[in-house]
């Protein structure tokens, strides 16, 4: 069980609710001041953003739980507002309030229903804060689900064409994803018997894990294999895998472009974390049993996105099933259950939320000077907008994992690892004829497709004869330079030097793939 370390500063909650104190004050501004209610979203945004650097620079992880906040809140179920970060949520808390406060800079030429947009961003990034610091699965779950409404309007109101079916395909999958959590959530709030009581708290489930082995079966199976199932398919619609992916595309393409950055950058990390965070954590043997299926999907998602993105000739659309298959290697470093791999599959989640926020923030560019998004329609741009091509070329050699970038380092981690992994043979006679090894080989040729389909993009975009539509094209400004310049910043230094993010993370992961190897003794 991990140990705390008790915070009398309150840190994490004023970073997770400042921007929902921001978004209720924007609601009481007039709609005439436009711009006062864009400042306000700016600074509700800042706020997180600089306490995050406070933890980046003062926060050691060494596998214990910081900054913790615990109070009672219902005593009747012993639900408790219980806040905490350790080395597996430190570095997706940084992202998260990193990409909002782009996301709000970036949501500047909203003209539409600004205070109502501003409100909503405030209070989705209240939401997707406290998922990473809630250690209590009850609180978990609702701020889970506080995000599911304003991503919803906000795809629905500002989206594109065809908002409407998006958002109602996001909110179905994800509502039916809610379902199977809650239902987990109960089974294992009833089973559980911690100081001789009912208990949502995450972490003493983890310390009592064992209790939940002697629990009676569900429909024929342990109840540990189904309840796993369940939230492994809860947070699978989330980040996505193949085949529960399907809305992720429409959501993309319909998006405002700074919603579009929110969903690549913070949400689709979120179901990776609540796999480590409860379904790992909790149930380490299921873990075990179902690390072959798991990394097959992981296979499956990295491939079949790879190729969906090569057959795209809408470039938001290619960006967003690159996300699939980016994500794939995250489901196949935490399925080998390596140290080095769940460390790659965390990286890969936070680098990819930099590279990719980078992409649909190009995106979003280049269609608000164009008002189209089809790759063919271009040609020869890069004479005239060489800012804009130089930025996209570093955002597309990341998410292609050239070496020197942060997109190769967490991908050589997920590899190396994932080879070197000989789970399958510990995980039961049904899967003992599927190593590891071939996986992972088959798994590697994603990274020639993904640079095949991202290189043709470039070259059909920037290289060739300069289409004439497009002589007076303008460069990037001074905002959307802003934007850009600190995930930039963030691609070339840790695809350089690391450390720093592997500091903030590795000790915890290797507690827990040391505790779920543990578990089968």
């Amino acid at each position: 069980m991990l140990h705390q370390a008790v915070n009398t500063h309150h840190l994490l909650t004023w970073m997770t609710f400042f921007p929902l104190l921001t978004g209720l004050l924007i609601l009481c501004l007039p709609d005439r001041r436009s711009a006062l209610i864009r400042w306000a979203g700016v600074v509700g945004s800042l706020v997180p953003v600089l306490l995050a650097g406070y933890i980046f620079v003062a926060y050691q992880d060494s596998g214990t739980l910081a900054y913790v906040e615990r109070y009672p809140w219902i005593p009747m179920f012993n639900i408790e507002y219980y806040m905490g970060i350790d080395g597996l949520s430190a570095s997706l808390l940084i992202l998260t309030a990193l990409i909002s406060f782009i996301a709000v800079v970036a949501s500047w030429g909203i003209n539409k229903q600004i205070k109502g947009y501003f409100a909503l961003m405030m209070l989705l990034e209240t939401g997707m804060i406290g998922v990473f610091c809630a250690l209590d699965f009850f609180l978990f779950y609702i701020f889970w689900e506080l995000m599911l409404l304003p991503m919803y309007f906000l795809i629905g109101i500002w989206g594109g064409p065809r908002r409407e079916y998006a958002a109602i395909k996001f909110f179905l999958y994800t509502l039916a994803g809610s379902v199977l959590m809650l239902l987990a959530m109960l089974a294992m709030y009833f089973n559980s018997a911690i100081d001789g009581h009912h208990s949502f708290d995450l972490i003493a489930m983890s310390a009592h894990y064992r209790q939940f082995e002697e629990a009676g079966r569900i429909l024929g199976f342990r109840f540990p294999l189904i309840v796993f199932a369940a939230l492994f398919i809860g947070f699978a619609i989330k980040i996505p895998v193949w085949p529960f992916h399907t809305w992720l595309p429409d959501a993309h393409v319909e998006a405002p472009t700074a919603v579009s950055v929110i969903l690549a950058g913070v949400l689709l990390k979120m179901g990776g974390y609540g796999l480590l965070r409860i379904g790992y954590s909790i149930f380490p043997q299921a873990a075990i049993y179902f690390s072959v299926p798991i990394g097959l999907l992981g296979v499956g998602s990295i491939l079949y996105g790879a190729f969906c993105a090569m057959a795209q000739t809408d470039l938001k659309k290619l960006v967003a099933y690159s996300s699939v298959s980016h994500m794939g290697y995250v489901l196949l470093g935490i399925a080998s259950l390596r140290e080095a791999s769940m460390v790659g599959g965390v990286m890969q989640m936070f680098n990819h939320g930099t590279a990719t926020a980078m992409m649909f923030l190009l995106v979003g560019v280049i269609y608000d000077r164009t008002h189209h998004r089809e790759i063919n329609g271009f040609g020869g741009i890069g004479a005239v907008v060489p800012r804009y091509m130089g930025v996209m070329i570093l955002a597309t050699f990341a998410s292609m994992g050239l070496p020197g970038l942060s997109g190769f380092i967490s991908e050589i981690f997920v590899l190396l690892g994932s080879f070197r992994s000989d789970i399958a043979s510990n995980a039961g006679s049904v899967w003992h004829f599927i190593s590891f090894q071939n996986i992972t080989i088959i798994a590697a040729f994603g990274v020639v497709i993904t640079a095949a389909y991202l290189l043709r993009m470039l070259q059909k975009i920037f290289l060739g004869p300069l289409n004439p539509k497009y002589e007076a094209l303008p460069d990037l400004n001074a905002r959307e330079i802003f934007t850009l310049v600190p995930l930039g910043i963030a691609v070339l230094a840790f695809g350089v030097y690391p450390m720093p993010l592997i500091r903030l993370m590795g000790a915890s992961l290797s507690k827990l793939a040391g505790f779920i190897m543990g578990s089968q003794m």
